[in-house]
């Protein structure tokens, strides 16, 4: 899964890169088109969950689950029509799973403004605006050979026409394709997969505030959340890249310190905004652990326990038989499998086993 990392130019894109890849691959300066070609990344989603198994399975290796940013240049208006290398930047944010859109809520003389002014949620509109209008054009071009198609009796093009109708009528009212794909089947959005349209993606929000701005997260994220109705998280970018050389324990305990000078139990970091992207683009995690390794492994929510299997190895899949399960709670509650087995915690589940959020599993396999 990647997820693309889009906004206006100056609005703390490449410095959030550099943070969530803790790294300077990206070039962060204070001119527009400062990314020309997109910087990938592929981040740790840091769950703590994963170090309380390996501190009771004695476990020196932790694998985390990763998911994979992309710095995509920053787009200004008339991007749709190729202005600020529109056209270029738009097929970079053909090419990702999900939209991670970065609006600026900070204020700065020092940084300047593609707009002049700052306002979060019109960035947000002139974006999405340059994505529809792109969506639309697309749309409409192919609109007439399906229509005609459809006269013949083709049962595809018939499909698709209604479809396509529905999304432009909406795309014209200014509602992302994913919305408008709400109410169809899975079947019929696969029919709309090769357009590759840029908002027929999930949608994530991450509100780049001031340091001054963080004892305030909790009521900008609930202010967002509700006008956007997506899903938001809160972050400053700037502070974030100041602790990119931090270790684990100094970063822990800085983050203890603001928390309690600002009045909250938690600071909103990094770390938040990850986990909302990798459940955004519709992705869990099981665990495995034992002394040797402890790991997440990804896969699909919703997934079989042979699926899960499979991420391990496509073998596994294939020579399921059954799976030990254990749920995170218990498992740390009784210290260990044999408690947990004792005590009734550990299951035994077969192929039509749906694999929950931070299970922990032991396969059983036939070859």
């Amino acid at each position: 899964m990647k997820i693309g990392i889009v906004g206006l130019p100056n609005v703390g894109k490449s410095t959030l890169f550099n943070a969530l890849t803790k790294s300077y691959a990206a070039d962060a300066a204070n001119f527009p088109f400062c990314t020309i070609e997109p910087n990938v990344g592929i981040v740790n989603v840091k769950d703590p969950r994963i170090e309380k198994l390996a501190e009771i399975s004695k476990t020196q290796n932790l694998i985390y689950a990763t998911i994979k940013f992309v710095d995509i240049a920053g787009l200004v208006r008339g991007a749709s029509e190729g202005q600020g290398l529109g056209n270029k930047f738009l097929s970079h944010i053909r090419e990702v799973d999900a939209i991670l859109q970065v609006t600026r809520h900070f204020e700065d003389g020092d940084i300047s403004h593609v707009e002049g002014s700052i306002d979060p949620i019109r960035d947000i509109e002139i974006i999405q605006t340059e994505l529809m209008l792109s969506d639309l054009e697309q749309l409409e071009k192919t609109l007439d050979g399906y229509a005609k198609k459809a006269k013949s009796g083709d049962k595809e093009a018939i499909k698709l026409t209604e479809i396509i109708n529905v999304v432009v009528a909406g795309l014209r009212q200014w509602k992302l394709v994913i919305d408008c794909l709400e109410d169809f089947s899975a079947e019929d959005k696969k029919l709309l997969q090769g357009y590759q349209l840029l908002t027929n993606k999930p949608f994530i929000y991450a509100v780049n505030v001031a340091q001054s701005e963080l004892g305030k997260a909790p009521a900008i994220q609930k202010e967002f959340a509700e006008k956007l109705k997506k899903p938001v998280g809160i972050v400053c970018a700037h502070f974030e890249s100041e602790m990119i050389e931090f270790s684990a324990d100094e970063r822990k305990e800085y983050l203890s310190e603001l928390g309690h000078a600002q009045h909250l139990d938690h600071i909103p970091t990094l770390d938040d905004l990850i986990a909302v992207a990798f459940d955004t683009v519709g992705l869990m995690y099981y665990f495995t652990t034992w002394e040797k390794e402890t790991r997440a492994w990804t896969i699909p929510k919703w997934s079989t326990a042979p699926q899960a299997a499979g991420a391990i190895h496509t073998d596994f899949e294939k020579w399921f038989i059954k799976a030990e399960v254990i749920a995170y709670e218990d498992f740390v509650a009784d210290g260990w499998w044999a408690a947990g087995k004792e005590k009734g915690h550990v299951k035994l589940e077969w192929k039509e086993y749906i694999v929950k959020d931070w299970d922990i599993m032991l396969f059983r396999f036939n070859n």
